[in-house]
């Protein structure tokens, strides 16, 4: 029997809108995998030190705050800092595809955007191919 897939999905930053973050978060937790929803306003350093503690797989990361290219480095870093880089990161929100593309450079697993259907997030996740949506 293998270990159920653990998520965490933070929204670092001031953005306030959290409801594609909960929609992600059902649609993970309706494939069998446990999630931690951080809720609100976290910081980078919330975010991974959470991620640790609860020993996640994989960090989706909601920004629509347009904050992604100054918050996602950070917690890349953090993880790096952290000696926890085996720790994945996805991205949800609006992202221009020019930031998309240097981000998975930086290491991230996937960045979705509004409409994406949940099943390829899902996927992503389980079975932790870069993913360019």
């Amino acid at each position: 029997m293998s270990a159920t897939l653990r998520v965490l999905i933070g929204k670092p930053g001031l953005d306030g809108h959290d409801r594609g973050a909960k929609v992600v978060a059902r649609a993970l937790r309706d494939a069998g995998m446990e999630v931690i929803y951080t809720g609100l306003h976290q910081t980078p350093d919330e975010i991974v030190a959470t991620a640790i503690q609860e020993d996640v797989a994989v960090i989706g990361l909601s920004l629509l705050s347009g904050a992604h290219m100054t918050l996602v480095p950070a917690v890349l870093a953090r993880l790096k800092a952290r000696e926890a880089e085996d720790i994945r990161i996805l991205v949800g929100g609006i992202i221009p595809p020019e930031d998309a593309e240097e981000l998975v450079r930086q290491g991230v697993l996937g960045v979705f955007g509004p409409g994406t259907p949940t099943a390829r997030i899902v996927e992503a996740v389980r079975t932790g191919a870069t993913v360019r949506s």
